[in-house]
């Protein structure tokens, strides 16, 4: 039988490689329960149906050991260029625990790709820091798909006690005439953590499939990239 590649070059059919475990009993980097904070192996996006993930639990009772591409299993978010304005030294960064995280299918018609929308909101009482990217990977029936970032320049944002920031997932349509790759779930990492929470996927329900992997890699857009349900 002939092995069908994904035309997402950045497929990554992780079995075994992560971790899963209920939010707020996460596990670190070297597999071990640490009570508090998870790590992850690659990187992440979608829609949280609870709405909320201050309790330790995301919307399916799950948080998943996945991250953001950082080499110490941390979300990581890169480097901002500074000009993020109101950017305070003593801001601190803000945590998966005092975020709020949705997702959206944020598509336009005529778009040639795909778009999911994911917000994260300060559900906390202090502004915090967010900056370069998160960690987003799609959960599907072959195996993670961790999205590759833009390359567009990442401000460091500010966000207020009570306000939303929203960046961009694109993914290809699947014209292909097949059942493609089904998308199970969507895993976000905010920047430069280790904690992450799956999501309902609110895109499409499938991925293309090409014989010779050829195609476009789903990709994500730093923090701030887009604005409200698209």
């Amino acid at each position: 039988m002939r092995v069908h590649k994904l035309t997402i070059a950045a497929l990554a059919v992780a079995a075994g490689l992560s971790l899963t475990a209920c939010q707020g009993d996460s596990d670190n980097a070297d597999g071990q329960s640490t009570g508090s904070s998870n790590s992850s192996s690659s990187s992440n996006g979608a829609k949280d149906t609870g709405g909320k993930d201050t309790d330790g639990k995301s919307a399916d009772g799950e948080n998943t050991a996945v991250g953001g591409g950082g080499s110490d299993g941390a979300s990581d978010g890169g480097s901002g260029s500074g000009k993020g304005s109101g950017t305070d030294s003593e801001t601190a960064k803000c945590l998966t625990d005092h975020l709020e995280i949705t997702a959206a299918d944020g598509t336009v018609g005529g778009d040639p790709e795909e778009t999911v929308v994911v917000g994260f909101k300060n559900a906390g009482a202090k502004d915090c820091l967010l900056t370069g990217y998160a960690g987003v990977d799609l959960k599907t029936n072959y195996g993670r798909v961790s999205a590759e970032r833009t390359g567009q320049e990442a401000d460091p944002v500010v966000l207020k006690s009570g306000e939303d920031v929203f960046f961009g997932v694109t993914y290809p349509k699947n014209d292909s005439g097949g059942s493609g790759v089904r998308v199970e779930g969507l895993v976000v990492t905010p920047p430069n953590e280790t904690k992450s929470v799956t999501l309902d996927w609110p895109g499409k329900a499938s991925l293309p499939v090409t014989e010779d992997g050829s195609g476009t890699a789903v990709q994500v857009g730093p923090i701030g990239s887009a604005g409200q349900g698209g």
